[in-house]
């Protein structure tokens, strides 16, 4: 069985964990998967969008701790040095979610079960997250007497700022997707059923639109939440130099002054 599917259609790179006994607790060999998939996305131009999902009922229930397959989380078992664990990590899970955060397409996380530790990390650092009715977010680390890894401990406040992201990882609480919704975690709830169709709807509007732009837009908002004012609007500016370079630019305002829909190339 394979335990990463993928397809492209229609300009999606559709990226699915599937290893449903095991609610797609994520190993090694899924992780670098994954992440060579994210890279081949950047630098196609014929995927202009990304769907992470699952199959089954769960999306990703963290690291795979009992196959012995070291998916990074910090905590495979055996004889270690000092700086084994901090290694693990940054060639692991954070290198997983730096692929996400990074890659050059916009990806939309379809959250179809329970998101949990590095699952959850997984979702949160997608660009738009969809969850269906059922699905729920875990920072299941204080449960295993563990730090957060996988950048939730940056994630987290970003989204919800320090307070939650610290009651979310004190505590270790469930949030069901209708809370997670509300909490500005997720973008959209939808029932179970319809998930793959929302979120084909929004992957392929995403796959119409013109890429470059969404592109430096990503980059532009991931960068500005450690930027000070003066270097976000000197990176504003730098972007949109650049994006007027592009196809899509000229035919986005060529389209406005012709009074037609813009059809973009991705280019």
């Amino acid at each position: 069985m394979d335990e990463i599917l993928h397809r492209t259609d229609a300009g999606v790179s559709w990226i699915t964990l599937n290893r449903p006994d095991a609610m797609n607790a994520l190993t090694r060999d899924q992780r670098e998967r994954v992440i060579s998939l994210l890279d081949t996305a950047s630098g196609d131009p014929g995927i202009r969008a990304v769907v992470v999902t699952a199959t089954g009922k769960g999306f990703c229930a963290g690291a795979d701790l009992r196959s012995g397959s070291g998916s990074g989380s910090g905590t495979d078992t055996g004889e270690r040095v000092a700086g084994d664990v901090a290694r693990m990590i940054r060639l692991g899970a954070q290198r997983l979610i730096t692929a996400v955060l990074d890659c050059e397409k916009p990806v939309i996380a379809a959250v179809n079960g329970t998101a949990a530790g590095i699952g959850a990390h997984l979702a949160l650092a997608c660009d738009l997250v969809i969850a269906a009715d059922t699905a729920r977010f875990i920072e299941v680390f204080v449960r295993r007497g563990l730090v957060p890894d996988g950048a939730g401990a940056y994630l987290l406040p970003r989204l919800l700022g320090p307070q939650k992201a610290k009651e979310l990882m004190f505590f270790g609480d469930a949030v069901p997707a209708a809370e997670a919704a509300r909490l500005g975690l997720v973008n959209k709830v939808v029932p179970a059923d319809g998930l793959e169709a929302a979120a084909r709807e929004w992957a392929e509007r995403l796959a119409q639109g013109p890429t470059r732009a969404l592109a430096l837009t990503k980059q532009l908002v991931n960068a500005s939440l450690d930027s000070d004012r003066a270097t976000a609007l000197a990176a504003e500016a730098t972007a949109q130099e650049i994006n007027m370079t592009t196809a899509d630019a000229n035919e986005g305002v060529a389209s406005f002054v012709e009074r037609r829909t813009p059809k973009y190339l991705g280019r």
